[in-house]
């Protein structure tokens, strides 16, 4: 997404993010579908939000999430981003950490019983294992 709107909220993480998710969703959602979906009275919205016309409210996170088919929390934080400024995002984080979806959490539970509770450390051969679920090839980042 290239936008030179001149919008101060234009090119924002949450922009980014929305306009991937609606690429990713193509084929079986419109962008005017995942505005419908997430209950937003005007259809163009999202347009808007992409070129820093108007910022994601807060109160439409989780409808919009689920329009996204994507983690409500982690969309939170994006919409956070629109609204404070860096020193407050960063308290913001300090205080709540990491934000872990559901399906997160569910893959922690699995690595647990899997594990026997053991907290294995992730080796480069585990983190290639992981990688190679998802279809990644190569080394995880880092090691």
């Amino acid at each position: 997404m290239n936008n030179t709107s001149g919008y101060p909220n234009a090119n924002n993480e949450i922009a980014k993010f929305i306009d991937r998710r609606i690429d990713q969703l193509k084929g079986r959602k419109s962008q005017k579908d995942v505005a419908v979906e997430a209950g937003f009275i005007n259809t163009n919205i999202l347009s808007m939000i992409k070129t820093g016309a108007t910022k994601v409210p807060f109160d439409r996170v989780p409808g919009l999430a689920k329009a996204l088919e994507c983690d409500p929390a982690r969309l939170f934080l994006l919409a956070l981003e629109q609204y404070f400024e860096s020193s407050a995002l960063v308290a913001i984080k300090q205080i709540f950490g990491t934000v872990v979806s559901e399906n997160e959490v569910s893959w922690i539970e699995a690595l647990r019983k899997a594990s026997d509770n053991t907290d294995p450390p992730l080796t480069a051969k585990r983190a290639k294992i992981l990688r190679a679920i998802f279809g990644k090839i190569g080394p995880y980042p880092g090691q």
